[in-house]
Order: structure tokens, then sequence, then C-alpha cells
């Protein structure tokens, strides 16, 4: 019977430290490029966050959030790349990149027709955000992203 209680016991009360440390948050910026040899200094930050929300929005959020899931999801992604880089999180964040490109963005940016990202790591040194370059990606071309 005492074991049956340990067992269940982390399921009626469970703890609180979901992480063994916390290590410093990736960033997803992206440059549009008009060839391969491009180097552009234009990053844009990828979904970044809104600067404030309404007591409504969050309690919505709270309910439905579906666009928060899946920034979690691209975010494990970067994390992954960072870890052990592989082509296939490189090609979902490619993916969901190139699904949200605004035709305002890609005008804009006049003849657009590549993509790149890179990853920055930003983490806090006493009152001041430090951001580390970690990761470029390949140079994709629109048309061949995989949607």
């Amino acid at each position: 019977m005492l074991n049956t209680l340990k067992l269940l016991l982390p399921a009626l009360l469970p703890s609180w430290r979901f992480f063994d440390f916390i290590a410093p948050s990736p960033r997803i910026q992206f440059a549009l490029l008009d060839s391969v040899d491009d180097v552009s200094a234009e990053w844009v930050l990828f979904r970044p966050r809104p600067a404030s929300l309404s007591f409504a929005q969050m309690l919505g959020r709270m309910v439905w959030n579906p666009w928060w899931n899946e920034s979690l999801f691209v975010i494990s992604c970067a994390e992954r790349i960072i870890e052990c880089p592989s082509q296939h999180s490189e090609d979902e964040i490619l993916k969901r990149i190139h699904r949200e490109l605004d035709e305002d963005i890609v005008s804009v940016n006049g003849v657009a027709r590549y993509l790149q990202f890179r990853l920055v790591m930003v983490q806090r040194v006493a009152d001041a955000l430090q951001e580390e370059l970690v990761f470029h990606s390949r140079i994709q071309s629109l048309d061949a992203v995989i949607k």
C-alpha cells in the first residue's frame, strides 16, 4: 500500500521543477536575400512576442493558442539544431518562416528569391541582454522551400 501511495503522490502533487537548468534562450531571425552571394544585414525576428496583451486575450490564450504551441515546436527545433544539427529541424523552421512570409515583406525587399535564418542565443548578463550568434542555416530558394 505504501509503494502505491509513493507512486500516486507525484501524480496528485506534481513537482514544479520542470527543468534541470536554465539555459540561454534561442531566437530565430531570418533574412530575405536577392542572390546566394548576398550578405544581408537586415535580419528580422521570427514571431516576436507581442508588447502587451489585454486581459481578454490572456484568458483566450489559456484556452486556445495553437500559434503558441507551434512556436514552442519551432523553439524545440532550434534547440535541437544547437545540440545536434539536423536537416529535419532546419527544414521545419524554414517551412514555417516561408509559410508566414507576407507579400509586403517580400515586395519591400525587392526581388528576394532566397531565405536564410540564423539562431541567436540571448541571455541576461547583469542588467543587459547579451546575444551570441550560434548557427546560420543554408541559403534556400523561396521556390524550393518545402510547403
